[in-house]
């Protein structure tokens, strides 16, 4: 599943690299002090806001953010404005994506204006460059558009990656149903309203054999759907974010809407749930869904607030501290779930896996002192973080993209 680890100096030449060995010389001589190098991370899941709402993020700024984090390579949701939703627009989206400090793999929507109605020209969008589609931020009602959209995608050997919520079924809810929406007397959002549009998806993927790919996987229901998809042979596969393995809804104990998302924290047991799918195979990868919002708006409360955390700068070294450091994960799996596991699920190329030739993309983390997340010290516009102010290891040192610095630790 993942690579060995052993003490080594690092060539780069020409923004590849050049050799691993132990020991070499060099114009340039970083000294990292024994400090951990892996693969540049892998996001499949972030939302960069430009254009359309610059006032919460940019792609400047959100690609440094993901850069902070170690992320070398990050997949930016269409939730956009404008929606690029035809190839002119989208191959705006390209050129703008390519200010970004890192690379940055563009989703194309699923349907016209994400409304869930009307399909996009997908085989068009493809040529244009999308890497993947998705109407994230929303969920398809439309079975018959769902349908529909599995069929043209498997033909085209295109991903569908599934925000998996059926509106009818959320009651309006902001948190988890369960005894810590009646405490504080807010709706919750039930899980039936995730397990049941992937219960139908997966009917239909079997149908189509399109790659069906679930975003932000949180109940134990989904899981086990899941679980025996795979049994059974579907294309399936499926995405955790750090926020549902470390947190649930017990955590929130007051209306602070740092704590709201979608879909929401649920409960320990479902929590539990993600952490042993990710550990028996059933859930591949892990993925922030970095959404920044402004200081403003997550002060509204949980009734008003907008749904979303950031996740770019703050993931690794959380799951380190939390799973690794306590001996409950091996650090290779992490980097797998981290790094290996999207490119090879979503086929990724010009993304280094730090091999002889691949390109430099490169992360370096300090594992040995321990840091404060603070607020102050992100790089994206967005400080909407229930963990800002925990201690952790493993914050990022440096990042390399094609062997250029785009990260380095002051």
């Amino acid at each position: 599943m993942a690579g060995k680890f052993q003490d080594l100096n690092v060539l780069i030449e020409n923004g590849r690299v050049e050799s691993l060995n132990q020991a070499t010389t060099a114009d340039n001589i970083i000294d990292l002090q024994h400090a951990l190098i892996t693969p540049g991370l892998i996001d499949v899941h972030v939302h960069l806001r430009e254009p359309g709402f610059t006032n919460k993020e940019t792609i400047k700024t959100g690609s440094s953010a993901a850069a902070h984090g170690g992320f070398t390579t990050i997949g930016a949701m269409a939730n956009l404005n404008p929606v690029p939703d035809n190839a002119q627009q989208f191959s705006q989206q390209i050129k703008l994506n390519q200010s970004g400090a890192v690379k940055i793999k563009q989703y194309a929507p699923v349907t016209k204006q994400r409304q869930g109605q009307a399909c996009v020209n997908f085989g068009e969008l493809k040529n244009a460059g999308a890497f993947a589609f998705s109407d994230d931020g929303s969920g398809i009602d439309n079975a018959r558009v769902m349908f529909e959209t599995m069929q043209q995608l498997a033909h085209l050997h295109m991903p569908l990656c599934d925000h998996a919520q059926d509106m009818n079924l959320t009651n309006a809810g902001v948190i988890n149903a369960g005894p810590t929406a009646q405490k504080l007397g807010v709706p919750g959002v039930n899980n039936v309203s995730e397990t049941a549009q992937i219960a139908r998806n997966l009917v239909l993927a079997q149908a189509t054999g399109v790659h069906y790919h679930v975003c932000h996987v949180s109940t134990k229901e989904s899981i086990e759907l899941i679980r025996i998809a795979k049994a059974n042979g579907i294309n399936v596969t499926c995405e955790v974010t750090p926020h549902h393995l470390l947190l649930d809804d017990t955590d929130i104990v007051e209306d602070n809407a740092q704590f709201k998302m979608n879909p929401p924290l649920r409960s320990q047991e479902d929590r539990l749930a993600c952490v042993a799918g990710l550990m028996d195979g059933t859930i591949d990868l892990i993925a922030t869904d970095h959404a920044p919002h402004t200081d403003r708006e997550k002060q509204l409360g949980l009734l008003e607030s907008p749904n979303g955390i950031v996740g770019s700068e703050t993931a690794f070294a959380l799951l380190y501290t939390k799973f690794v450091k306590t001996g409950i994960w091996p650090l290779e799996n992490l980097i797998e779930w981290m790094s290996g596991a999207a490119k090879r699920i979503f086929k990724l190329t010009n993304v280094g896996q730090l091999k002889i030739g691949d390109p430099a993309d490169v992360a370096v983390f300090d594992l040995e002192h321990a840091a404060t997340i603070d607020a102050g010290q992100f790089l994206s516009k967005g400080h909407n973080s229930p963990f800002i102010g925990q201690q952790v290891y493993g914050m990022t040192v440096l990042t390399l993209v094609n062997g250029q610095v785009v990260y380095r630790r002051k």
